[in-house]
């Protein structure tokens, strides 16, 4: 009776080591596959409703963590992103989670990419969290991940908006983003209307 109980604790200590060194390895996975050079091209030449965005992450603070910079363009115009942000990725449980900071100085960070040394000289200083805006991410095939935002948990002012959702979808050499912003009455005043982008990766 003695080393069955033994035995059983030994199971249970083993099998939460497995859960939690899978949970890190998904972690590791969906870090790994966002980033990379990707384009809304192939889309925007099958539905003209959809514009041909550029979408770059680039790896940073690697030591302190799983942080990604990302710029975001229309095609042909990248020295001038209209979105530039700091993505940091943590497991939470069953989860993985996203959380969104804004730059304080965009300009001086842009093009920066290229060397990324460069933002060792970022400090937490230079990003302030959007709370409320982080995307919530499951596994929910091999190598796929889902997720969004809470419901009207992310507060926007764009165009009239009061709060904005997103939608995620990451795979293999290919994501999925569908970001929407709508007025009190729950209109939706920007934002992509049949669906979400649709970015390939072009380049590690």
């Amino acid at each position: 009776m003695r080393l069955t109980v033994i035995f059983l604790l030994l199971l249970t200590i083993c099998s939460n080591g497995y859960a939690q060194k899978r949970k890190q390895s998904d972690l590791d996975r969906l870090y790994v596959m966002m980033q990379g050079y990707y384009t809304s091209e192939k889309q925007s030449k099958q539905d003209s409703t959809y514009l041909n965005i550029t979408l770059r992450m680039t790896p940073i603070w690697t030591k302190k963590g799983k942080f990604l910079y990302v710029e975001q363009a229309v095609a042909g115009k990248e020295d001038k992103p209209y979105r530039v942000r700091v993505y940091k990725l943590t497991s939470q449980k069953n989860t993985i989670i996203s959380e969104i900071y804004t730059l304080k100085d965009d300009k001086k960070w842009i093009g920066k990419w290229r060397t990324p040394e460069f933002f060792d000289n970022m400090t937490e200083d230079d990003i302030e969290l959007k709370a409320g805006c982080e995307v919530v991410l499951q596994k929910v095939a091999t190598d796929v991940f889902s997720g969004q935002t809470g419901e009207k948990s992310c507060p926007s002012e764009l165009r009239g908006a009061n709060y904005a959702t997103s939608k995620v979808t990451v795979s293999p050499g290919k994501m999925e983003s569908w970001d929407q912003g709508f007025a009190y009455n729950g209109n939706q005043v920007w934002g992509a209307e049949k669906g979400g982008y649709v970015f390939d990766k072009i380049l590690e």
